[in-house]
């Protein structure tokens, strides 16, 4: 149906006012919930704020977002269950822990499948990253963007800078069947710990170290902690923003192209924001006291290697690596 307030100067404002229909066909606006884990410093939740505020300029106020942070309705497996009920609308998770809900993410916990950051940056915008979105769509969640998360390597209260180091030791990972695995590669034993414990097992010893970006040496107050950081890298894996299915359903068909758009641009300034966030969080790991190491990557790429050929039974990942390969 036209929106009531196209006149004769619709050829002028046609872009706007098409946006700006589902607030006027909506008798009252429509106000969403987004979930995350994170902290409100963390720049995810400064990407989400650019969503929820393009969500609603786009949508002319009929789609608005409140936003609960830092796990404060749960934290991500949680987060994930309650979308999928349809008592969440949108909810950041890794796509560590997504490899429960779909196994097609594990290709992002595949150690050193991606060369550099351009090359992660090239797969999530292509038709390979889209795929691997579309793969929940049939589990009440609908992939809309990534954000990125930087790399992932060891820390611990000494270097890391061999996969023997590794060998004893309890680490921390995401609740990851292929980090499980990767652990067991390396000698270590694999302890899935939610984000809101690692700080206090890390204190307490219960683990003795962990795996993630520099941000969580600096967000999850790690580096008060654990002095050494070594950057093996083994893993690029993104965040994942998603929407419940039945919201997703509730949309019109111009809604949800104003949602996806939305997440575009989102996409677009957490690129931006990880950037700065990265350059600060290794300033303040310095004035923490973290030591920095960069060993040779080649014993953790041969040494993980077995985990690729693992993958070589299952004809459907074998080709999303290959093609992520070709990328």
């Amino acid at each position: 149906m036209p929106c009531a307030a196209m006149t004769r100067r619709r050829a002028l404002v046609l872009g706007g006012a098409a946006l700006a229909c589902p607030a006027v066909a909506r008798a009252q606006a429509v106000r969403l919930r987004i979930g995350h884990g994170l902290p409100t410093s963390h720049p995810v939740h400064t990407a989400m704020q650019g969503f929820a505020d393009e969500l609603a300029a786009r949508s002319g106020g009929a789609l608005t977002c409140t936003i609960f942070p830092d796990g404060v309705i749960g934290q991500e497996i949680d987060l994930l269950a309650q979308a999928q009920a349809g008592k969440l609308d949108f909810v950041k998770a890794s796509a560590s822990v997504m490899e429960r809900i779909e196994p097609t993410y594990r290709v992002f916990n595949l150690p050193f499948v991606f060369r550099d950051r351009a090359h992660w940056r090239t797969v999530v915008e292509n038709e390979v990253g889209d795929a691997i979105l579309a793969t929940t769509a049939g589990k009440g969640l609908v992939g809309l963007t990534y954000y990125e998360a930087g790399s992932r390597s060891f820390y611990a209260g000494r270097p890391i800078d061999h996969p023997d180091h590794l060998k004893g030791l309890k680490i921390r990972i995401q609740p990851s069947p292929t980090m499980h695995r990767l652990m067991q590669v390396f000698g270590a034993e694999g302890v899935a710990l939610a984000w809101e414990h690692v700080y206090n097992a890390l204190r307490a010893g219960i683990v003795d170290g962990a795996e993630n970006s520099i941000g969580a040496l600096v967000v999850g107050r790690h580096g008060e902690v654990v002095k050494y950081y070594s950057f093996d890298e083994h893993t690029m894996v993104p965040d994942v923003f998603l929407c419940a299915a039945a919201r997703w359903a509730s949309f019109t068909p111009a809604e949800q192209q104003i949602v996806k758009a939305a997440a575009r641009a989102s996409y677009r300034r957490m690129n931006e924001l990880w950037e700065t966030f990265e350059v600060d969080a290794r300033a303040k790991c310095v004035a923490m006291g973290v030591t920095f190491t960069h060993p040779d990557k080649a014993p953790f790429v041969s040494r993980a290697a077995v985990l690729r050929n693992e993958f070589a039974d299952d004809a459907g990942a074998k080709a999303l690596i290959g093609r992520i390969v070709q990328s």
